[in-house]
């Protein structure tokens, strides 16, 4: 029996038992192989007895409003706000990790907010957003609690959102992405060297992933790169990385170069430099992609979402807070180009604030 304000193990999905009395794990390509007792890489997935258990279901490091830009996501339902939850845990090992307090914690569990499926809808309603994000950590770690949430605001009449890394099996995408409406996928670099040296992973199986939500689903996602001084920032692997981008996804998919700022086990390297990420957004441009924006900076031009056929600054943006909107529904208000997203008539008014939520 649980101690009280302790987790409450959650039968997991995707593994399978072994001859030998483990489990190997089915979710995320690191195929782990436990034995009674032991987690996963990801902390939060362990063997009890024979069988797969989730550990942190119910469990979160907490609940937050946020404007739906700060997921980043751009061309998903602009200026609304959502409602952001994560957990504890995670399936990659990235040492430049922003949220390392949260993705790394081991025994964070106990000292969550609780909350379940039900509870999160209903909130979700109560504070007037229009969708759901499992953030903070990557939600595949937890999928199992994601997606009991999402049946949930699906019910509710609720969008759902995913920022995730895309590590993810084969086996797993299908049932996981299927309870999303939109995604922000981290391509965190170009090389098979920077996911090995840096986040202990392999870019393959991500970009499998990105192939999947083009080629076989509905999702509307977006792209996220850290660019990182010395790691990631280089003008080839920016240009073979935006050439990839644009062959295999299209020029509409909209990708967000974001400063990294010292954090975890980067703290000697130095911050992102504005001038880095604009000439990375200009070459992006330049290879083709037709929405690339900055993140992390201040830089309003970098941050507004403008016209391909006639250049109009279509959604002003400085950060997180809206400005001018000249659109009509998913057009120009000038021209009538078709812009890429999932759009509305009008845009939300949510701003900038991000507002913490007790359960």
């Amino acid at each position: 029996m649980n101690e009280p304000g302790q987790p409450v193990p959650y039968p997991g999905r995707w593994w399978k038992a072994l001859e030998d009395g483990r489990i190997e794990c089915h979710l995320c390509p690191r195929a782990c192989r436990l034995r009674d007792g032991k987690r996963g890489f990801c902390f939060v997935r362990q063997n009890q007895g024979g069988r797969m258990v989730l550990t942190t279901w119910k469990r979160s490091t907490g609940f937050c409003v946020d404007p739906i830009e700060k997921k980043p996501l751009n061309h998903f339902l602009p200026g609304s706000s959502v409602l952001s939850f994560g957990t504890a845990g995670c399936n990659l090992g990235c040492r430049f990790c922003q949220n390392w307090h949260m993705s790394k914690a081991k025994q964070v569990e106990a000292l969550c907010e609780e909350a379940s499926p039900e509870q999160i809808a209903q909130a979700a309603l109560r504070l007037g957003c229009r969708s759901v994000a499992f953030t903070y950590n990557d939600p595949v770690a937890w999928a199992e609690y994601a997606l009991d949430t999402a049946r949930e605001c699906r019910q509710a009449g609720l969008r759902t959102v995913a920022v995730t890394a895309g590590y993810i099996t084969p086996e797993a995408r299908p049932e996981f992405f299927a309870g999303m409406d939109a995604a922000n996928v981290d391509l965190k670099a170009f090389t098979e060297r920077f996911y090995h040296k840096l986040c202990f992973a392999h870019l393959q199986p991500v970009l499998d992933t990105l192939l999947y939500l083009k080629r076989e689903t509905e999702v509307w996602f977006e792209l996220t790169t850290l660019v990182i001084p010395g790691e990631n920032d280089s003008p080839d692997e920016i240009s073979r990385m935006c050439d990839w981008i644009a062959e295999n996804l299209g020029v509409d998919v909209p990708l967000h170069l974001s400063a990294f700022h010292p954090a975890f086990k980067l703290m000697e390297y130095q911050a992102t430099r504005p001038e880095t990420l604009q000439r990375a957004r200009r070459q992006a441009m330049e290879r083709g992609l037709r929405y690339v924006y900055t993140g992390n900076i201040v830089d309003p031009p970098g941050q507004t979402t403008w016209c391909p056929g006639c250049g109009q600054a279509l959604i002003e943006r400085d950060w997180y807070e809206l400005g001018g909107w000249r659109m009509q529904e998913n057009r120009c208000a000038a021209c009538s180009h078709e812009i890429a997203g999932r759009f509305e008539g009008s845009p939300g008014g949510w701003g900038r604030r991000r507002v913490p939520v007790r359960f």
